[in-house]
């Protein structure tokens, strides 16, 4: 309490004993024990309504020792079994977690990382991917505002995220123990391989293959590709202790539909240690038709360029940008999208109502809607000509097909005329058009099926701000792209619906994530959210058959078959209620991406420390490692007093007191007549 609140507490003593003793002593005819009593009471209760209005207060101050934390990650990717370092890098955990100068000055957290990272004080090594990115964003996030040492017990080879030199907060110094032998071998290696997943038929696809070499002496070295039993390219490949890397462009030919597998390998008449990585499978679908858009505009527009550039990002589209007037014929095409159409375009839509071909109508400022609402029947326009700009607002319920909400209500406004769109078709919307804030209840993007015919709608211009948005938002343009792609795809297919609707890959890369998707739809063609949907996944050469259930997501149901080892394999996927079933196959590709590596990236690591400003140890530099974090003044152990103010005492039991001491008072004066 502070000197104040003492000297109120003895006034108050003063203020009390004088009034009792002014009411019941001075003047008093009795001096009896009864008045005495009385006194006292008087002076309690006086005493206790004095304490209750200055409310004393006690501090009380508790002493803390924070220490600093040390973060002590531990690779546990399969890629330090492979490297022979799974001991070291155990041992090397165990003498700097259990050492007890470093228990008394840090605050050890133990934490591992592959795919992802996590708090953990037990390792297997089995991790199928290496993130070092993952460990820099996620110490970040849990140490904010705070100076603290990282030690890294890793070889440094990462497959997968950003490039962590530059990932972790400079400010705060890492120390990378390296593990795994750094004695240079001879080793060849395929360090990437880029190819698109499709071709066509009857053409030739592009492969590009980048090489690497470690050696101290010049070799050449024998790349082939082959499928089957036969090669489809073969070369020799000179390397040097000056060159190191080779780049090797091949065109090879689509003849034959379907999956096609193939494996590149390089190979030389010297003994290396590491093979694994000589050898890289990939695969080709080789399809036999390419879908062909006409895009219909007489203006000059950005939507126009964005749009074809986001549909061509599928290799299987092609795209091509025409005048309404200069259209010979439309049989060549798969999809028109009619870009903000007016009169000029009459003679492309009479053509295509003999034609039938599936429509993307895109509207705007410059669109003739007295026109479009001659032309079609599923919405009926009654515009002005002011401009207004609409906001997207996602419609989780849309069940055509499957697709994700990217972020459309956080898009730049399209802009259109104002008025109001009534729908009067089966329409289907994805996005509905806000103004400001407020929902007009009028569609922005839908979809239509008609008798087998299928068309969509975009109602505004500017939608190249969505792409660029979307890269803002993403760092990529992927999404907005697979966005568009998927609008193309529901145009591209005359089918009508189908009940059970499934989504996969026919190949997958072992370790990838192998995601299986399906949607089931009632009589009603709408999304049936209590459909009971089974898998079942059979290995081709085992014939072990394994079942699971599809759980149900957003606007879908969903399955992961990570752990599958390589190797052909069939599934069933079957809805329980109806019996309706879907079938077909995929491969898993073997392919492991940490076998890939023979020794530790040393170079990678040392950037690391000299980026955050520490520095590189090696296993039997531990003790140096251990004594320099004791040594350094920076990371000193923080004395915290935490102060604690709780009142003196508790106001209602006082009030309480005051009454049975006022009540006590007054039966007593009753008592013996003194009222």
């Amino acid at each position: 309490m502070t000197t104040a609140t003492v000297l109120l507490i003895l006034l108050s003593i003063v203020i009390a004993g004088s009034l009792s003793f002014f009411q019941y002593y001075y003047k008093a005819k009795s001096k009896s024990k009864i008045n005495l009593l009385l006194a006292f009471l008087r002076f309690l209760s006086i005493f206790g309504i004095l304490i209750l209005l200055i409310n004393p207060i006690i501090t009380k101050n508790n002493l803390e020792i924070v220490k600093t934390p040390l973060a002590l990650v531990v690779d546990n990717s399969n890629s330090i079994s492979f490297l022979n370092a799974k001991e070291k890098a155990l041992e090397l955990y165990q003498k700097i977690a259990k050492n007890p100068a470093i228990q008394d000055k840090f605050d050890v957290q133990s934490n591992q990382f592959d795919t992802e990272f996590q708090s953990s004080e037990k390792f297997d090594f089995n991790g199928k991917q290496t993130n070092l990115d993952a460990v820099a964003k996620n110490l970040k996030s849990i140490h904010k505002n705070v100076i603290f040492p990282t030690v890294l017990i890793t070889d440094g080879n990462q497959t997968s995220g950003n490039d962590y030199v530059f990932s972790f907060d400079a400010i705060n110094k890492v120390y990378p123990i390296v593990v795994g032998d750094t004695t240079q071998f001879l080793d060849l290696k395929i360090n990437q391989l880029n190819v698109n997943k499709y071709a066509f038929q009857k053409n030739k696809f592009p492969v590009e293959v980048f090489l690497q070499y470690a050696g101290t002496k010049s070799i050449t070295a024998d790349f082939a590709i082959s499928q089957g039993n036969s090669v489809v390219s073969r070369q020799n490949i000179s390397f040097s202790p000056s060159k190191k890397t080779a780049i090797i462009n091949l065109l090879l030919p689509a003849n034959t539909v379907g999956l096609q597998i193939f494996k590149a390998i390089i190979t030389a008449k010297e003994k290396e240690k590491n093979t694994f990585n000589n050898t890289k499978n990939f695969a080709v679908e080789v399809i036999d038709q390419k879908t062909k858009i006409a895009l219909i505009s007489s203006i000059s527009h950005p939507d126009i360029g964005v749009i074809k550039r986001s549909i061509e990002t599928n290799a299987q589209r092609k795209v091509t940008i025409v005048n309404p007037k200069e259209i010979k014929s439309l049989e060549e095409y798969n999809i028109l999208i009619l870009y903000q159409p007016t009169t000029a375009f009459k003679t492309v839509i009479e053509a295509n109502k003999i034609a039938g071909i599936n429509s993307f109508i895109i509207t705007g400022n410059t669109t003739d809607f007295n026109f479009l609402n001659q032309q079609q029947t599923n919405f009926d326009f009654k515009m002005s000509g002011q401009k207004e700009d609409y906001l997207a607002e996602f419609n989780s319920q849309f069940n055509l097909f499957a697709i994700d909400n990217i972020g459309f209500e956080n898009f730049p406004p399209l802009q259109n005329p104002y008025g109001s769109i009534t729908a009067k078709g089966n329409i289907s919307v994805l996005l509905s058009s806000k103004i400001r804030n407020i929902k007009t209840g009028m569609p922005l993007l839908a979809y239509s099926e008609n008798q087998g015919k299928r068309s969509a709608i975009l109602l505004g211009e500017n939608i190249w701000k969505w792409r660029l948005q979307s890269h803002i938002d993403n760092q990529s343009f992927e999404k907005f792209d697979v966005f568009i792609d998927k609008t193309i795809q529901f145009l591209a297919s005359n089918n009508t619906k189908k009940s059970l609707v499934v989504t996969h890959e026919r190949f997958y890369n072992s370790g990838e994530a192998i995601e299986i998707s399906a949607q089931y739809f009632n009589k009603n063609y709408e999304f049936d959210d209590k459909a009971r949907l089974t898998i079942a996944v059979t290995n081709t050469k085992t014939k072990q058959t394994k079942n699971y259930d599809l759980l149900k997501g957003n606007n879908s149901y969903q399955v992961n078959l990570d752990g599958f080892t390589a190797g052909n394999y069939t599934f069933s996927i079957k809805e329980l209620n109806s019996k309706t079933t879907y079938s077909s196959q995929f491969e898993i590709l073997d392919f492991d991406i940490e076998k890939q590596f023979v020794n530790p990236d040393v170079e990678k690591l040392t950037q690391l420390a000299a980026q955050t400003k520490g520095k590189i140890y090696f296993p039997d530099q531990a003790s140096e490692l251990i004594n320099a974090l004791l040594e350094n003044d920076e990371y000193k152990a923080i004395q915290k007093n935490n102060s604690t103010k709780s009142p003196l005492i508790d106001w209602v039991w006082l009030l309480i007191v005051i009454a049975g001491l006022l009540s006590t008072e007054w039966f007593i004066r009753k008592y013996n007549g003194l009222l």
